[in-house]
């Protein structure tokens, strides 16, 4: 069964269209993202499948893409 679930990061330098694009595109290449959305505050949603990525992939990856997480949840 898919388990689907969401996790939230504050980024430090992330605001724009640019970002949510570049955020998009380097976590789509994780197997199970399913949608990624950045609010103009610099907070980004990730919704995905739990059987296919872990929270702490995610969260590599943000950072391999160099944005500096705020806080984490």
């Amino acid at each position: 069964p898919m388990a689907h679930l969401s996790t939230y990061f504050s980024l430090e330098n992330a605001a724009g269209k640019h970002d949510e694009k570049l955020l998009k595109q380097g976590l789509d290449t994780l197997p199970g993202i399913t949608s990624v959305s950045l609010s103009d505050r610099g907070c980004i949603a990730v919704d995905y499948d739990s059987t296919g990525v872990r929270q702490e992939q995610i969260r590599q990856k943000v950072q391999e893409l160099g944005y500096q997480l705020k806080c984490e949840d």
